[in-house]
């Protein structure tokens, strides 16, 4: 974008040096066959459209296959092109496109500071190549033949980067009634419940053939949102449009309360604002009513559904909290158990020290051994060291005793007995 018009003095001599530029690429565009002229708006400017020729090559400049460019507003010149250009404005506010300081550098100060300002300004939504026109929507039909019974959008958004994968706009003069709007929305809703085959056999909606949009949560996948936006020049207030509209409209866009939030599975999210307030504030300033909604939004706000999330972020905070406790109990369960394991653990009745795991399980599991027997460096000290002459041999412990024996039943009990039979003597297991 140009600020080089800033310093002119005359409103027509600052319009001719903000569009000079343009109007020599238009003039070799027209030159190549790539646009042409279109009529003249009401205000006496000169309306320019790209040609089959020149759409495919903004198609081919953008990345984007033809079909998905949107059409030219055909016959746009005989009404005054209000529409159309209507519809122009709402892609820049809502594109919001930041100017390149570079190409600035060393103007006057005034270029500099509006730049700048336009540059710290709310960002926009996506790129240029993120905005189709004129985009049909077919009830019945293919995409290259629609039939009859379809919506046509003005504007079709596509900017899952910015939180956006897929929103409708139609932009309104304030000269419809509620009605045909109404008769509108019944359009949109019978392209959003269209099904087609896709190239697996399975049957989807048909939008989702063309564009993107990640899967909704189960029991709540509502379709693609509609924006309307209200341009004031018509004689309709737009106010009593969306009160009246709101309620013809209800069966479309209401959800189903449930657990402190609405689930909107199949249903068509419809959100309202005003090109004056959009322009200024753009899609970052809550300037957007919801209908069935009390209070204005900002745009993803709006699309989206925040007390689902803020609901599914309490769960997954208590979810979280659980599994905290739960894994806590289990570290303390953990500990109690080996410390009572270790309070278990034989100790060596000369030197006192705690048998290793080797030594305990090598002894535990066969039971013919009481604890506190002497551990492998104590017997071996014990049986190398002299014995004094007048030692009198060590007499064990009652309780020494009484481990004994009860380790010798167990032995007893645990092994077979042995009969002998037969001439050859042999032996076979009892029970």
């Amino acid at each position: 974008m140009s600020y080089r018009h800033t310093d002119k003095e005359e409103p027509s001599e600052r319009k001719q040096a903000r569009a000079a530029s343009h109007l020599g690429a238009l003039s070799d565009l027209r030159k190549h066959g790539l646009a042409e002229n279109g009529g003249k708006t009401s205000g006496g400017d000169t309306l320019r459209n790209l040609t089959p020729m020149g759409l495919k090559a903004a198609s081919y400049e953008l990345g984007r296959p033809v079909g998905e460019m949107g059409n030219p507003a055909r016959g746009a010149g005989r009404t005054g092109a209000s529409h159309p250009m209507v519809v122009n404005e709402a892609v820049l506010a809502l594109l919001r496109p930041k100017p390149d300081l570079s190409q600035v550098a060393g103007e006057p100060a005034d270029v500099l500071a509006a730049a700048q300002a336009a540059v710290d300004a709310p960002p926009g939504l996506g790129t240029i190549a993120s905005y189709a026109t004129e985009a049909a929507l077919p009830a019945t039909g293919t995409w290259s033949s629609p039939g009859r019974g379809g919506a046509q959008a003005d504007i079709v958004i596509t900017a899952p980067e910015d939180g956006v994968p897929l929103l409708f706009v139609e932009i309104d003069n304030c000269y419809e009634s509620a009605q045909v709007l109404a008769a509108k929305i019944d359009k949109y809703m019978r392209f959003c419940q269209r099904k087609v085959k896709d190239v697996d056999g399975r049957e989807r909606p048909m939008w989702r053939t063309r564009w993107w949009v990640p899967d909704g949560r189960h029991a709540d996948e509502p379709h693609p949102p509609l924006l309307l936006v209200f341009n004031r020049v018509g004689p309709r207030n737009p106010g009593t449009v969306i009160a009246q509209l709101t309620e013809l409209t209800q069966r479309h866009w209401q959800g189903t309360a449930y657990d402190g939030f609405h689930m909107y599975d199949g249903k068509l999210p419809i959100v309202a604002t005003g090109m004056k307030q959009l322009q200024e504030h753009g899609p970052a300033g809550a300037i957007f009513r919801r209908f069935g909604r009390p209070h204005d939004q900002t745009l993803l706000e709006a699309i989206g559904n925040p007390r689902r999330e803020a609901h599914d972020a309490r769960q997954q905070a208590e979810y979280a909290a659980r599994e905290r406790e739960y894994k806590e109990q289990l570290r303390r369960a953990a500990e109690q158990k080996r410390a009572e394991r270790e309070a278990r653990r034989p100790v060596c009745a000369r030197c006192g020290t705690r048998f290793t795991d080797a030594r305990w399980k090598a002894i535990e599991p066969a039971g013919w051994m009481p604890y506190g027997r002497p551990t492998r460096t104590c017997a071996t000290t014990a049986s190398s060291a002299p014995t004094p002459p007048n030692a009198k041999p060590s007499t064990p412990s009652p309780s020494t005793r009484r481990a004994q024996a009860e380790a010798w039943r167990y032995l007893a009990l645990a092994l077979p007995q042995l009969t002998q039979t037969g001439p050859r003597c042999q032996w076979r297991l009892q029970g």
